[in-house]
């Protein structure tokens, strides 16, 4: 049978998050970020984005009620958790305001107008830490509260009042941030992964805007003589949660993003390159030695440096009249420009080959013709190897003429 009447706190129980997950996740984050923020420690934005991460890990680290009890117990103070995890969320907000600021004009010098700006944030929320304080310092002595402090004292006076400035600066800063986020995400140009990075951002304080009016509502709820305590008690945590979880995606997205378009950019390049490659390793009877922990990167640099040196030792064996004959028959057959100059130093190349393997190499070789544009061209050159009946065409098409120059003398 259904129950006829449902207890919220039931219901959302279900969907409990661990504080220690999103934790996780923030630190996560952290971790990927800190090499860049400690090489490049001067950047203003990489020291912001550090700054909120590790703000973002504390929050849930002390605001988790375990924590919480934990650090009461050891001021001997009850209640001292909520002025400093009010100040922590306090200052994870203005730190929110500061990325934002940072990183939407740029890592080129700021202006008067961000300046101000920052100044104005930094003013403001340092304002209510102190004010945070003075209040809890006003209340005087109360009973300890793990996890329902914000409903149980929301008509007590002073502890009323900082409940009610903590709430507001935090909802303040997630609406502005907000704003700001999706006014940026409209912005054309956007690299794609950092456009998604800021729509989860984006996503993330809305999230944690539905957690301000949640607290929120539940404190009002209060001042009417209501009990709404579920929103505060039970509701609240998870969206606090699945918000952080969000905006730590949504820092590491971009970072990540990057890395691994990074790295197939280099494993497609080292892939391309394979057929001109072999075709070195035959010329040269050699190749490039294996190694097990090199980065695609490393490895895309070994190729090209390996292609190169071949092709440079290679260089005097190259008809230059067999290049503009190929070219122009690659025209003629139909190939654009581009192409067609890639099939003709594929035609070159492999005539190279063939020519130095019946050539003995002199004991003093001569300097060959210029290959600066066919050693820039290594990738179309590669390409063009990959198709024979192309290259046999246009070998076959640029032999014609100097048959029949040499069958009418």
């Amino acid at each position: 049978m259904i129950p006829l009447a449902l207890n919220p706190s039931d219901f959302l129980g279900e969907f409990y998050i661990s504080f220690w997950i999103p934790t996780a996740v923030l630190g996560a984050a952290l971790m990927i970020k800190l090499p860049t923020i400690i090489r490049l420690w001067r950047d203003p934005l990489l020291r912001a984005v550090g700054g909120l991460l590790l703000l973002a890990c504390a929050v849930f680290v002390f605001c988790a009620p375990s924590t919480i009890a934990r650090v009461n117990r050891l001021t001997g103070v009850p209640n001292i958790s909520a002025p400093w995890c009010y100040s922590l969320i306090t200052a994870y907000c203005g730190s929110c305001l500061l990325l934002i600021v940072t990183w939407r004009n740029g890592r080129s010098g700021r202006s008067a107008v961000t300046r101000r700006a920052m100044r104005w944030v930094i003013s403001a929320y340092s304002g209510v830490i102190v004010a945070l304080w003075v209040l809890f310092l006003l209340a005087g002595r109360h009973e300890e509260r793990l996890r329902d402090l914000d409903t149980h004292y929301a008509n007590t006076p002073f502890l009323r009042e900082e409940i009610l400035l903590y709430l507001v600066a935090h909802a303040v800063a997630c609406l502005i941030t907000a704003r700001l986020i999706w006014n940026w995400v409209r912005t054309e140009g956007l690299d794609v992964w950092l456009r998604w990075g800021l729509k989860l951002l984006g996503a993330g304080y809305v999230s944690n805007l539905v957690f301000g009016a949640t607290k929120l509502t539940a404190v009002i709820a209060r001042w009417s003589g209501r009990n709404l305590d579920w929103l505060s008690t039970d509701l609240a945590p998870p969206v606090a949660a699945l918000s952080a979880i969000l905006i730590a995606v949504g820092f590491i997205l971009p970072h990540a993003g990057q890395y691994l378009r990074d790295r197939c950019r280099f494993r497609a390049a080292h892939r391309e390159l394979r057929p001109l490659y072999r075709l070195m390793c035959e010329a040269s009877g050699e190749g490039v030695p294996f190694m097990l922990r090199a980065t695609p990167e490393l490895r895309l640099t070994r190729r090209e440096t390996f292609i190169r040196d071949v092709l440079l030792s290679l260089a005097r064996h190259i008809d230059t009249g067999l290049g503009a004959r190929s070219y122009d028959a690659a025209l003629a057959l139909g190939h654009p420009p581009g192409r067609a100059r890639a099939l003709a130093a594929a035609v070159c190349v492999l005539d190279a080959v063939e020519t130095r393997s019946r050539t003995p190499e002199p004991p003093e070789p001569a300097a060959g013709p210029d290959t600066t544009n066919l050693l820039r061209e290594i990738g179309a050159v590669s390409r063009a190897l990959r198709r024979c009946d192309g290259i046999e065409a246009v070998r076959a098409r640029a032999a014609v003429p100097a048959e029949s120059v040499a069958v009418r003398e």
